[in-house]
Order: structure tokens, then C-alpha cells, then sequence
């Protein structure tokens, strides 16, 4: 019998990019869904409210990944769904599975390097203390939201992700308009840090995972992160086009507000540690391979 998994999150870019593979290794792949249920392949949940530990009970691994996308002005009504879509919905689903008859072998859990704040070009590992910020304190709230999980037992692994490069959207959805129109550039003076991971290596980072005894938190990023300046550079040739609008700092907090400040303008050089202990293989080490990469696919 085929080993059984539980995905939240299943439809985000990296949901639809890890489904297809996790089938293709032999998992019998179960979703959970808003909503109705519509067959065995799904289970209902309201992240917001408690989950009856029987309905995630006889699961040999649980993938977490739901959350309200970070992209958008952060309004107070933007920045408490952000936090509750995180930290409720994981210490929802952390109790169930911590009260279930059947509990999974592991509980791979989303978070952020948002977790470390802006840090200049310090070097980060995954021993780097939590940031200030929004969104260090989210991501602090939300791998403490697992705990549960974590005391029953389960290994849990916190999946510390960077910029994911997808052509099914995200953060590389959003740049692609502008860049192809000629309309790209840096932000701000370009220096800061983009830590960032094509979508196949994330999705390979997770079988890694699954299949290694790591917990604890993960740094999923790529070996070599980029300079903001070389990173729009890099996008640019990669499309033919130029890159010749910068936008000013002061711009993309007056547009974006805290999110441009956190997001746009801040810097994290983040490294993989765990990844490369563990011997996990990287399909794309190098920005301009990726990008490459993903124009093809």
C-alpha cells in the first residue's frame, strides 16, 4: 500500500509544482481543502477552527503550506489574515495531528526567511537568530504554532523559504510584466540580498526532507544568493529587454508601504546549510540557470 500524505496549500505554485512529483514517487497524495469534500482524495478543513484529530489520523506524512499570500498593501485587516492564515492554521492542524490515533512520521511545516528580518549582508544559517519586523514575528509565531506536533513526537521540519522562482506565478509572476515591457530595474540601490530557489529544487528539497531525518528549521534557498542590482540584471538579459528603470527607495515604500520596506528593500544572504550537509543535490546553483530554466518550461 502506498504510503498516504496530507497537502495544504495544494493549489499555491509550489502546491502545484510538488502534487505531480509526489504521485509520480508513489505517495497517495490527500488535499486539504476549504469547502466540501469532494472524494477520498480530500479532507475539509476551516483553518480558523479546531480540526477533529480522526480526520488527519492514518497520514505517514503532512505537508503544511497553506497561507494567505504576503503580496499587497499591509493594511491591518492585510497583516492579521496573513498572521492567522499561519500561526491559527498550524496550531489547528499541529494540535489534531498531536491528538491523533495514527500520527504521521513527519510534519513538514511552512515558514519564511522573513524569520530573520533585515540583515545587511550578514550571512544567515539556520542557527541565525529571529529578526524584528512583521514579518519575523509571524514567522517566529508560526514555527512555535507547531509545537504541539513537535511534543507529541512527530518530526517536524520548518521549511524557511526564500524568493521561489515558479513560472506558475509568485514573486516571479509579478516581475515578469514590467521586466518584459522594458519597464524593470533595481530597487532602491540595488544592494540588498535576494535569497531565492528555483520551484523544482524546492519541491526536491521536500522529498530530501521526507525521506532524511532533518527537522527542526530548514533553509530553503539556493546556494548563492544575488544582489538585488544583479538580480533584475539577470532577468533582463534573460528576456532580451533592458533594465533601465530603477525605482527609487522612496517610491516603493510610498506605493507598498511596510510591505516595500520589509520585502522590496530588505536584505537576507541566507544559506543552505542543512540542504548541503545533508548532500541534498541543487538542480540550479545559479540565478541565470534557473531563469533560463523557467523560460523553457
Amino acid at each position: 500500500m502506498n504510503s498516504r500524505v496530507l497537502v495544504s496549500g495544494a493549489s499555491g505554485p509550489i502546491g502545484a509544482a510538488l502534487l505531480p512529483s509526489l504521485k509520480a514517487s508513489g505517495w497517495y497524495v490527500v488535499r486539504l481543502v476549504r469547502g466540501q469534500a469532494e472524494d477520498d482524495g480530500q479532507v475539509s478543513w476551516d483553518p480558523g477552527a479546531p480540526i477533529a484529530p480522526e480526520a488527519v489520523s492514518g497520514f505517514d506524512a503532512v505537508i503544511h503550506l497553506a497561507g494567505e499570500s504576503i503580496f499587497g498593501r499591509w493594511t491591518a485587516a492585510k497583516k492579521r489574515k496573513i498572521r492567522d492564515s499561519r500561526v491559527v492554521g498550524t496550531a489547528n492542524l499541529a494540535g489534531a495531528l498531536a491528538h491523533a490515533e495514527q500520527k504521521p512520521k513527519v510534519l513538514v511545516c511552512g515558514s519564511a526567511i522573513g524569520y530573520y528580518g533585515n540583515r545587511g549582508d550578514e550571512a544567515l544559517s539556520e542557527q541565525s537568530a529571529a529578526g524584528t519586523g512583521f514579518l519575523a514575528e509571524v514567522c517566529r509565531e508560526w514555527e512555535e504554532a507547531a509545537t504541539p506536533a513537535v511534543q507529541a513526537g512527530i518530526r517536524t521540519a520548518h521549511l524557511r523559504t526564500g524568493i521561489v522562482l515558479s513560472p506558475k506565478g509568485g514573486a516571479l509572476g509579478a516581475m515578469l510584466l514590467p521586466f518584459k515591457m522594458g519597464l524593470g530595474g533595481r530597487t532602491g540601490d540595488g544592494r540588498q540580498w535576494m535569497s531565492w530557489i528555483d520551484v523544482q529544487d524546492m519541491v526536491g528539497g521536500i522529498h530530501h526532507i521526507l525521506k532524511s531525518d532533518q527537522q527542526g528549521p530548514v533553509n530553503m534557498v539556493a546556494p548563492r544568493p544575488v544582489r538585488n542590482a544583479e538580480f533584475a540584471a539577470t532577468l533582463a538579459i534573460v528576456l532580451g529587454r533592458p533594465a533601465i528603470l530603477p525605482m527609487p527607495g522612496f517610491a516603493a515604500k510610498l506605493v507598498f508601504g511596510e510591505m516595500g520596506e520589509e520585502l522590496l528593500l530588505g536584505s537576507q544572504k541566507v544559506e543552505p546549510g542543512k540542504l548541503i550537509a545533508g548532500g541534498y543535490p541543487f538542480r540550479y546553483r545559479e540565478l541565470r540557470a534557473s531563469l533560463e530554466g523557467m523560460m523553457r518550461r
